[in-house]
C-alpha cells in the first residue's frame, strides 16, 4: 500500500493512495492515531486491511502533500555511502557509517518548493532511499531489521554545500530550513522484497544526474539499523535516509548547483517519483507578504 501524509483546508491527514485519488483514514481512526506516524502503530497499519476504491475522499490535485511522516522524532541521514560518491568526495574508507541528522523542518513534500536560501548559492542536490520505521527497537541485530521497516520513500537530501564546509560537523548545510524533499509516498515493506536492488535516479531539469542501484550501498538497510539502534531507541515513525550515490554538483567540473526555476526529480524504481521545484527564499517571502497584504 501507499500511505501518505497531507494538508487539505488548512487541516493536516493521512490517508492511502488509490490510483489518482486518496482514501482519507484520519476521519476513521484520527481520534486515536492523529498523524500518519501513529497510525504506523496500530493493527490496522500492521495486520492490513481492505480500501474501499470506490471510496476516494480526494483526487491528488485536491490536497497539498507533505513530508511523508510530517512529525518524525528522529531523522537520521547516513553519508558517504555508496562508493561512487566516496570516491569523488576523497574520503577514506571508515568501519562505521557515517551518520549526522536532520530536523523536521528541513524537510518539504512533493511538488512543494525547495528553498534556496539568501545565504548561499549553493544548493545541491543528493538522491537517497529512505527508510522510515514501523516498530520501535533497541540494539536491533541485522537479520531482524527488516521487521522493523515501515516502509520506504524518495528523499532528497538537499545540502548548502558552502554551510556545510564551515567546520567538520555538516549539520548547518543539511538543516536550512525546507531544503529536503521527503516523498510523495510511503510504500510499505511488503511491496518491495527485503534487500532488493532498486534503481535510483536524481534529474535535475531532466537531466539524469546520478544513476546507481541501492545494493551498491557500502553499509546495507539492516547495518544501518543495527548500528543507528545501537546508541539510541528507535521509534515508530523515525527514518533512516541511507546515502547518496555518486554524481552530486558540488564535485561535477565545473560545479552544477540548483537554482530557482530549477526542477528536481527523485525516481526510486517501485518507491516513485519525487518532485520538486526550486525557489529562493526572498521571493516566498515577497510572495507571503504580497498574499497577506491582499486579504
Amino acid at each position: 500500500m501507499k500511505y501518505v501524509s497531507y494538508q487539505v483546508n488548512g487541516a493536516e491527514s493521512y490517508g492511502v493512495r488509490v490510483g489518482e485519488g486518496i482514501v482519507d483514514l484520519k476521519s476513521k481512526y484520527g481520534e486515536t492515531y492523529p498523524t500518519l506516524k501513529e497510525f504506523l502503530s496500530s493493527k490496522e497499519f500492521s495486520e492490513g486491511f481492505q480500501v474501499d476504491h470506490e471510496s476516494v475522499t480526494y483526487s491528488a490535485d485536491e490536497v497539498q502533500l507533505l513530508p511523508v511522516i510530517s512529525n518524525p522524532d528522529k531523522i537520521f541521514c547516513i553519508g558517504i555511502n555508496y562508493e561512487t560518491h566516496r570516491i569523488e568526495t576523497n574520503r577514506e574508507k571508515v568501519g562505521y557509517p557515517v551518520v549526522f541528522h536532520r530536523f523536521a523542518e528541513s524537510q518539504v513534500g512533493h511538488n512543494e518548493p525547495i528553498l534556496l536560501p539568501e545565504e548561499s548559492a549553493q544548493l545541491d542536490f543528493e538522491g537517497e532511499l529512505a527508510v522510515v520505521i514501523g516498530k520501535p527497537g533497541r540494539r536491533i541485530a541485522k537479520e531482524d531489521a527488516y521487521d522493523h521497516i515501515a516502509g520506504y520513500a524518495c528523499y532528497n537530501d538537499g545540502s548548502i554545500r558552502d554551510w556545510q564546509r564551515h567546520t567538520h560537523q555538516w549539520g548547518p548545510g543539511k538543516n536550512f530550513d525546507a531544503t529536503g524533499g521527503f516523498g510523495p509516498d510511503l510504500v510499505t515493506r511488503d511491496e518491495i522484497g527485503d534487500g532488493e536492488a532498486l534503481r535510483l535516479q536524481t534529474r535535475l531539469n531532466g537531466q539524469v544526474m546520478q544513476d546507481t542501484t541501492t545494493d551498491l550501498m557500502i553499509f546495507s538497510i539492516p547495518e544501518l539499523i543495527e548500528y543507528v539502534s545501537s546508541y539510541t531507541t528507535l521509534q515508530t515513525g523515525d527514518v533512516i535516509v541511507s546515502g547518496t550515490p555518486g554524481g552530486v554538483g558540488a564535485k561535477r567540473n565545473p560545479p552544477v548547483f540548483m537554482k530557482e526555476g530549477d526542477v528536481v526529480e527523485i525516481e526510486i524504481e517501485k518507491v516513485g517519483v519525487l518532485r520538486n521545484p526550486i525557489t529562493s527564499d526572498v521571493r516566498q517571502k515577497q510572495q507571503s507578504k504580497t498574499a497577506a497584504q491582499s486579504v
